[in-house]
């Protein structure tokens, strides 16, 4: 194998680890939201601006999910409030049950956003 086939083996397995990973944490999401009475849709491989689109009692909101080790992350996405009317948020699991929504803004810290049973308990 030469040297650039195993660069570029490396680099798709980065790429299917991130991608398997993403949609780990999106379907641990949905299944939290469908326990509570939630009507969850998936926007397959995130072709628009948010992964899942959520509803309940004539209430709809669009969620972007993402994931991180690290007590800070740079979201670069989404950054409106809205879509189409709806609210849109940032959804992050830091781990160890600690998943937080946020309204999209470009660094979302652990334990300043809202927590994801107490948000979703209220709405």
């Amino acid at each position: 194998m030469t040297f650039y086939q195993t660069v570029i083996k490396l680099m798709v397995n980065k790429f299917m680890k991130s991608k398997s990973k993403g949609y780990r944490v999106e379907r641990k999401i949905r299944i939290k939201l469908e326990k509570n009475g939630w009507m969850v849709v998936r926007s397959g491989g995130s072709l628009g601006e948010a992964d899942l689109v959520c509803f309940k009692n004539g209430k709809c909101f669009f969620l972007q999910i993402k994931s991180s080790r690290k007590d800070k992350l740079y979201y670069y996405g989404y950054m409106k409030d809205e879509i189409n009317g709806f609210p849109f948020y940032v959804v992050v699991d830091f781990g160890y049950g600690d998943i937080e929504v946020f309204k999209p803004t470009k660094i979302l810290e652990k334990g300043k956003g809202t927590f994801f049973d107490d948000f979703f308990g209220k709405n």
